[in-house]
């Protein structure tokens, strides 16, 4: 039988799931947890395209691919398995190789899940590296829109060390993952090489202070020793090492002598390398020269995902309610950590009080993490005085009545933030910004709207200006 006799079927059958769902008040659920995208198929198998097994093996818990079976066979009046692959590979020239899939059937009448561990996927490190935290693996890590090229980059990082994904930097805001995908290149390359391998983690702080403690030592050869003869390199945070130009000049030639040697190097930073000001020209240059990927925040979906992640890892499946996980993923939208840390709260709140969750319970127990979590804190004040500050103007200037080029853009990108941020009306922004007319306001913030849609260089201004405002406020 010749392949994609089944694709018309596929569609139809996920269609009418999702119609199911949709009458039910429950299409966002179909579209958490039907993540299959059909590849191929055979007389007795379809092969579908799935984000990692961790998803897989959450929609064969959830009765996901029952389901479609179902469907499918009621359909067509065949039996067939659903067989999966997770495909980390790129399509883009600068792609070393293609990462090898991982394959996997489900039948209904068996479990499709493995209990083996193994070093191209594993659950968590086989041998414990004394820097690395073992939950730190790909296994663990849930990808989505905001950050699946970064997982994928990293993951061919880890499969290629030292290729061209070296260095490699990953920038973002606060806890939203970079520790945990530079530590899972470091726990990947450590196991796959059986613990043979010079690896090293360290934030930028403490090497600054391990510099500096080897100079008043006079033990520098030692320092230099350790970490130029390294394999891979992991340093966080490197945005500490502004205004010190000793440390700086220091990983410099450390970073000459492992790139020499095809050393994996791994960097993440708070911004984008072009942000950080008071970085040697040349340090800067070199943190640029391999491939920069930047981490946004999770959309509700992968929040979600993510929730559900640590509640199988914890094993607590049935001791949180979704209304309680809805509601932490769609209040919650600045980083992962304060995810997790408003789920700790609720099964910590379960475990001690010896109550059932309910939704009434977690709208009292996190209303202030949710309070400061929410975006709007974020104040007219703070968008205007980061707006000015980029642009080299006062906050007056962009509530002035000016109609030069250099403040009326400025002013425009304010208002669009403003509004896209904060919960005002076009007359409230309006007196916000000098008493203007709220049709002004209005003209403003179309003007950029349409101007998003063709500038790319005004869409990445605008993106690294709000990641400077949501900083503002911490």
């Amino acid at each position: 039988m010749n392949e994609q006799n089944y694709q018309a079927f596929w569609n139809e059958a996920m269609n009418l799931l999702r119609e199911e769902y949709r009458q039910n008040g429950n299409e966002d659920q179909f579209t958490l947890w039907f993540k299959m995208e059909y590849i191929k198929d055979t007389l007795t198998e379809i092969t579908v395209s799935v984000p990692s097994k961790f998803m897989w093996d959450s929609m064969v818990s959830r009765g996901s691919v029952k389901a479609v079976q179902d469907k499918i066979e009621e359909l067509t009046g065949q039996t067939v398995s659903i067989t999966y692959i997770t495909k980390n590979s790129f399509v883009t020239p600068s792609v070393p190789r293609e990462i090898p899939e991982e394959k996997e059937s489900y039948h209904s009448d068996e479990n499709s899940s493995s209990d083996k561990e193994n070093y191209d996927n594993p659950v968590k490190p086989l041998k414990k590296h004394p820097q690395l935290k073992e939950e730190f693996t790909f296994d663990t890590f849930v990808p989505g829109e905001n950050s699946d090229f970064a997982y994928k980059a990293s993951y061919a990082a880890a499969q290629n060390p030292g290729s061209k994904f070296n260095p490699l930097l990953i920038y973002g805001g606060v806890g939203l993952g970079k520790t945990h995908l530079m530590q899972s290149i470091g726990n990947y390359i450590y196991n796959k090489n059986k613990g043979n391998i010079k690896i090293c983690y360290i934030t930028a702080e403490d090497f600054t202070n391990e510099f500096t403690n080897s100079l008043g030592d006079k033990v520098m050869g030692k320092f230099k020793d350790k970490y130029r003869k390294l394999d891979v390199l992991l340093i966080d945070d490197i945005h500490f090492l502004i205004g010190k130009e000793m440390t700086q000049e220091e990983l410099f030639h450390t970073f000459e002598a492992l790139h020499q040697k095809n050393a994996q190097m791994v960097f993440t930073c708070d911004r984008p390398i072009t942000e950080l000001k008071g970085i040697e020209d040349r340090l800067r240059s070199r943190f640029s020269s391999g491939m920069s990927i930047d981490l946004q925040p999770p959309n509700f979906e992968t929040r979600k995902a993510i929730l559900q992640k640590e509640i199988q890892l914890m094993n607590k499946n049935e001791d949180i309610p979704s209304e309680v996980v809805d509601y932490i993923a769609k209040n919650v939208q600045s980083n992962v950590r304060e995810l997790k840390s408003c789920l700790t709260t609720m099964l910590n709140y379960a475990d001690l009080m010896g109550k059932p969750l309910t939704i009434e319970i977690a709208q009292k127990e996190l209303r202030n993490t949710i309070s400061q979590a929410s975006e709007g804190s974020i104040t007219i004040d703070t968008i205007q005085k980061v707006v000015a500050d980029h642009y080299n103007l006062s906050i007056a200037d962009l509530k002035s009545r000016k109609r030069t080029k250099k403040i009326v853009v400025p002013r425009q990108i304010a208002i669009y933030i403003a509004r896209e941020l904060c919960d005002y009306s076009y007359p409230d922004l309006g007196n916000e910004f000098g008493g203007k007319d709220h049709t002004t306001i209005l003209h403003s913030y179309e003007k950029i709207v349409d101007q998003l849609k063709t500038d790319s260089v005004l869409d990445s201004t605008i993106q690294m200006l709000v990641r400077k405002i949501k900083d503002f406020k911490k």
